[in-house]
């Protein structure tokens, strides 16, 4: 007689970076918290304020008194979207953690068809169907793919999608010390380093839903200066592990992971 291994509960985290984001904050929060009751058994939202000059701070609470599963941690200096992500990551309780961005671009029903995949692979990346973003962005973004991937092998055709999914157990090895857009870029290829199985999923690219992008030109030469020094790291076998990642950092995470072992 065979034996069908039962399906673990899916526990999830969702981690989402918000840097002056009042205008689509409480309808991506709320649209997380009814996508996550759907597909998950338990689910936690953590919005980070990095450090907001508008509204944000306001809207946040104010969504946290009504969301029970959203949890707030600011910022008080705008630090970058990739130190507001690690941030989130290391508040993160649940097994499975995934992130997305504050505006609203993404279907967080599509949280369904990443979960399924993290059976078996450790990091799951959505890549955008139908993109909803100028002509110069994709073009830029589909050069920076070519390069990274030239360069890195990091094998994804789209790197910088804002909807990806972790095992916690496999985050840890691979926390950023990026602080900026080049976050994404970086733990691809910390992944890729460490052996972690990498699977992509086509995922639903909608119009931002208000305010505007905190992606510019400038931000172009800024990655690639982080690109090439990176890429020289890695080829050479100088690039930290994640366990040489500034102490604050992996302590908190650690601490949390500490709790999670003891708890009854």
């Amino acid at each position: 007689m065979s034996h069908v291994q039962p399906l673990k509960p899916v526990r999830i985290s969702l981690v989402i970076p918000a840097w002056n984001e009042a205008g689509a904050l409480r309808s991506t929060c709320l649209e997380a918290a009814s996508a996550l009751s759907q597909v998950a058994d338990d689910h936690e939202i953590i919005l980070v304020d990095d450090g907001s000059t508008d509204e944000t701070p306001e809207i946040a609470a104010e969504i946290a008194r009504e969301c029970r599963s959203l949890r707030v941690l600011q910022q008080q200096t705008n630090q970058g979207y990739g130190a507001a992500l690690r941030t989130g990551f290391c508040s993160a309780r649940h097994d499975l953690v995934a992130f997305t961005d504050a505006d609203g671009q993404f279907d967080l029903r599509d949280l369904r068809l990443l979960i399924p995949l993290a059976q078996t692979f450790e990091v799951v990346c959505g890549f955008r169907l139908d993109r909803k973003d100028s002509v110069r962005r994709r073009f830029l973004s589909w050069g920076y793919n070519r390069l990274a991937s030239t360069l890195l092998g990091t094998l994804v055709r789209d790197i910088d999608c804002a909807l990806k999914l972790f095992r916690r157990d496999a985050l840890l090895r691979i926390l950023p010390e990026s602080t900026d857009f080049f976050v994404n870029t970086e733990m691809l290829a910390r992944a890729r380093l460490h052996g972690l199985r990498i699977a992509e999923v086509g995922v639903t690219h909608r119009p931002r839903r208000a305010g505007r992008s905190k992606v510019c030109l400038r931000d172009v030469p800024r990655t690639l200066s982080k690109l090439l020094p990176f890429c020289v790291k890695l080829h050479l076998g100088r690039l930290e592990s994640a366990s040489s990642l500034p102490k604050p950092v992996a302590a908190a995470f650690e601490l949390t992971s500490t709790r999670l072992r003891t708890a009854p």
